[in-house]
């Protein structure tokens, strides 16, 4: 009996995640400048309430940025994607849809290296979808960690200092800080300890 073998596809996700201030952004520019110094075809997405420092740009904290396009939704974003496009980059995965997971899927399906940045926790530190989804299926995880600005332990988790209710309220220094497990309060955002 022959044995039947398919043409190799080379396509997998790759996912950055961790709180704010860990180098997400960083890390995810970091690769995509090494795929383009490799000539290979890039292509970057972001959602459109990404807008804190750049509408064109992904620009992480510590001002590395790499020029981007903003889409509204997963569906958008596969529409962009061209055939011969071979590393996709997306930064701020927690901010799109729920078919996000299932996007990335159908591209490693079709040979792209997929790399996605995120929260994977919301500020109450629980985890924030679509990112737990993604990293379920990713081959390959990062984890990144700040340092906490109270106690100066590896950060986890992303401290609001304003008191909302809102899930997401889009913001930098001087609304968020990074801390560790021991000086993460929720409730100084207003809410119950999870």
């Amino acid at each position: 009996m022959d044995v039947v073998r398919k043409e190799p596809h080379h396509g997998w996700i790759e996912v950055i995640t961790g709180s704010m201030f860990s180098g997400k952004s960083e890390e995810l520019i970091r690769r995509l400048r090494r795929a383009q110094i490799a000539r290979q075809k890039v292509q970057i997405f972001k959602p459109p309430v990404d807008d804190r420092f750049s509408e064109d740009h992904i620009v992480s904290h510590s001002d590395m940025r790499i020029p981007s396009q903003t889409v509204k939704n997963s569906d958008e974003l596969l529409e962009n994607v061209g055939d011969e496009t071979e590393v996709v980059g997306i930064d701020e995965g927690q901010f799109f849809d729920a078919n996000l997971p299932a996007a990335c899927n159908r591209l490693a399906d079709r040979g792209k290296r997929v790399i996605v940045a995120g929260l994977d926790q919301d500020y109450l530190g629980r985890p924030f979808e679509p990112m737990p989804q993604l990293l379920a299926i990713a081959e390959y995880i990062t984890k990144t960690l700040a340092i906490c600005v109270v106690c100066g332990d590896p950060a986890n988790h992303t401290q609001r200092l304003v008191a909302s209710s809102d899930r997401v309220l889009v913001g930098a220094t001087g609304l968020y800080e990074a801390r560790c497990r021991h000086c993460f309060d929720p409730e100084l955002a207003g809410a119950e300890k999870v």
